[in-house]
Formats: structure tokens, sequence, C-alpha cells
């Protein structure tokens, strides 16, 4: 084994909970309109693109020269609580991990919502360094999201 580990982080948006949660489970069409300079596309491949064993062919803007786009399969998804969770399947990310499966939870807090975010991951190789590139990614998506939804 070349290493297995979990990453995770909190962040904290303004958008309430619900709002927020909406607009996770509806990236798909969400997030390449939103922010197409780092989603060129994310199309449904197997089942709804929302329930448990959909998968998604996410491919990401020009200027990511190491991942270009990833295949993910949906796992676990609890409305009622605002999770859910995914595998990566096929794609670039899997020459460095052999294993990459985040996990989201958006829960209320105060006005706004706390959104975290877990990925639980093992490396090809010793070499390979822990995603901490994949973590800022997913903050800075968060904190994009919350940005827009605010000025929708």
């Amino acid at each position: 084994m070349a290493g297995t580990g979990k990453l995770d982080v909190e962040v904290e948006v303004k958008s309430s909970a619900d709002e927020f949660w909406n607009a996770i489970r509806d990236s798909t069409n969400l997030f390449p309109k939103a922010f197409p300079n780092q989603y060129k596309s994310i199309e449904v491949v197997e089942g709804d693109g929302k329930s448990v064993g959909s998968v998604r062919l996410v491919k990401y803007a020009e200027g990511s020269p190491e991942i270009t786009y990833s295949k993910e399969k949906i796992e676990f998804v609890d409305d009622a609580n605002k999770t859910v969770s995914y595998i990566v399947i096929e794609g670039d990310l899997l020459k460095f991990y052999k294993v990459f499966k985040p996990s989201l939870v958006v829960s209320p807090k105060g006005d706004g919502s706390l959104v975290k975010w877990i990925c639980e991951f093992e490396k090809a190789s010793e070499e390979i360094p822990i995603p901490h590139i994949i973590k800022d990614f997913a903050v800075k998506n968060f904190q994009e999201l919350d940005a827009y939804l605010l000025n929708a």
C-alpha cells in the first residue's frame, strides 16, 4: 500500500443550507454555466446524475494540465441530511491516486451553512503528494458557488 489518507475541510458560506445543497445537487447543469473557467462540461453517462449508481463525466476547462477529466460514480446520497459521496472511477486523477472518494455534507449554521468536504484517498506511489491542491480547488468552488448564489 502506497499510502492511504483522509483530508477534510469545513467552509462557512452565506447561502442557506437548502439553497447550497440544491445547487450542489444540480451541479451537472449549474457548474459549467456558473464556472466556465473551471468546467468545460459535466454529462450524465449512467442514471439520472443524482441517485446512487449514477455516473457523471466531468471535463475540466483548459488550464488544468494535470487533470482534464474524471468519471465519478455516486455511492451514497441522503437528501434529508444533505450528504453525498462518490468515487472517481476513471480519469487523470487515477494516475496519481488508486482510490479517490470525496464526500460532502451541507448543514445549517446561523443564517448560512457549513459545507464539510471529506476525501479518502490512496496514493498510487509514495512520491505522490497528499491532494491538498484538490482540497483547495473544492474550497474555492464552494466560495465561488456561494457568491454565485448570492448574486443570482
